[in-house]
């Protein structure tokens, strides 16, 4: 794979036609590997001297926010200076050149900001389900299963398995375990497709790693911030609301409130985070499990307008439905105020309307005109309908499933797809938090 990846960064420097695989706008685990592996079969696959390259569709500088994508190439041992980001390949000009054909590998709508592009798209693969009135008119192969990986992995399995070396098989199996939620079929992710490819792999590479143990990783690495700078780690996981004129930030910040608030130069980042975002208020949700591995959420508010400040922190400290039951913690930053949250049920999905009534009730927030919209952007795949993560445990009618993966390359308009679930780290972090809770020894009290 080193040297193919090599041979790609130098293919851009050629003024040549390109074939390039497209990976989606999330560049999630799936997407990543699946453009990988997708590109080196084409390219070891076609007679003729085309060139396939895979571009990773973020900015270089957006790959620290994925963890687990991180972590895995490092244990796969392939360097991220081979990989090329979307901000490295100039695909318009290409395309305004003639020399652009398109691959789109686990998505199949481009959205708006790459509509020029539509005419270039060549070949579809995807397991999501296809939105007719906008998919390429070009060949297209869309089957729903768990992970995308799987479509690659029976293509290169029936089309030119002498090619699939251990690392590349590596790739493809630690992926759609990940993806499939360790094959659990309780949960409903994974498809005898998935299972079938899996169990493939490791026949044909029995030293690969325990199922149990390449899960467990890859999800420890998602909750993994401590490379993170603090810039980072608030656009990780970020959620925005806007009403009346007002733009909030919500961001979920996996680490323990006091070491968060210990960061140095805090303050000064929370100012430019804000700037940079052009927010009003910054709420950060602080999520870890303690030593005894309870849930734990906490409440930072950081808003240089007091007045604003307090309006936010009465309406939540006052909430009775649902109650927060916050506990004030001291604090040397200025602008800023910090809580226990004692009720570890209530996530960023159920503290939205509380900062929107409290928007509302912020009197400045009357001063603007009226007519202004009201959004909620959330920095996420969209929501997706599905089984609950951990079997057993009844549906929270006001939260989603399973939160979603980033920004799915969906044009911006489109109906949420109803395809199979993704999942994130607070979408964990959610169900396990109900686990504990309802294993509690006063929640066995209240049963009897």
């Amino acid at each position: 794979m080193e040297d193919y990846l090599q041979g790609c960064r130098a293919a851009l420097q050629e003024s040549r036609p390109l074939h390039v695989v497209l990976g989606n706008e999330a560049c999630d685990l799936d997407s990543m590997v699946s453009a990988l592996a997708l590109a080196f079969y084409l390219a070891k696959t076609t007679e003729a001297e085309e060139v396939f390259v895979p571009v990773l569709n973020i900015k270089r500088s957006e790959l620290p926010l994925r963890g687990d994508n991180v972590f895995f190439l490092q244990k796969i041992h392939i360097p991220e200076s081979l990989l090329i980001f979307r901000d490295e390949v100039d695909l318009q000009a290409l395309h305004q050149a003639g020399q652009l054909s398109l691959i789109l590998v686990d998505h199949h709508v481009l959205p708006q900001s790459d509509a020029a592009l539509e005419e270039a798209v060549a070949e579809v693969l995807d397991h999501r389900p296809i939105e007719q009135k906008r998919c390429p008119r070009c060949h297209v192969s869309v089957e729903l299963v768990g992970s995308c990986a799987t479509l690659v992995t029976e293509r290169i399995l029936q089309g030119a398995p002498e090619i699939l070396d251990r690392q590349i098989a590596a790739l493809l199996h630690g992926t759609i375990i990940l993806d499939c939620v360790n094959m659990d079929l309780k949960i409903g992710k994974a498809t005898p497709k998935d299972k079938k490819y899996v169990e493939k792999l490791e026949a044909l590479f029995p030293d690969l790693p325990k199922r149990n143990d390449i899960f467990d990783s890859l999800q420890k690495a998602k909750f993994d911030v401590s490379g993170l700078t603090t810039e980072q780690m608030l656009r990780k996981d970020q959620k925005t609301i806007t009403r009346q004129g007002i733009k909030v930030a919500i961001s979920a910040v996996y680490m323990d409130l006091e070491a968060f608030l210990q960061r140095p130069g805090l303050t000064t980042d929370l100012h430019a985070f804000c700037q940079a975002h052009s927010c009003d208020v910054l709420v950060a949700m602080t999520i870890f499990f303690n030593t005894h591995n309870e849930p734990v959420r906490q409440l930072a508010i950081f808003c240089p307008l007091a007045a604003l400040r307090m309006t936010i922190c009465g309406v939540l400290e006052r909430s009775h439905s649902p109650p927060l039951k916050l506990t004030p913690v001291p604090s040397t930053h200025p602008n800023l105020q910090a809580y226990l949250q004692g009720n570890t049920q209530v996530s960023r999905k159920k503290l939205l309307p509380l900062l929107q009534e409290a928007l509302s009730a912020y009197p400045d927030s009357k001063t603007v005109p009226s007519g202004q919209p009201e959004t909620v952007d959330v920095s996420g795949e969209p929501d997706k309908a599905g089984t609950p993560l951990i079997p057993g445990l009844s549906q929270d009618e006001e939260e989603p499933p399973l939160p979603p993966t980033p920004m799915n390359s969906l044009v911006d308009e489109c109906p949420l797809d109803q395809g199979l679930p993704k999942l994130s780290a607070e979408a964990i972090f959610e169900k396990c938090s109900q686990i504990s809770l309802s294993q509690s020894p006063s929640a066995s009290l209240s049963k009897k």
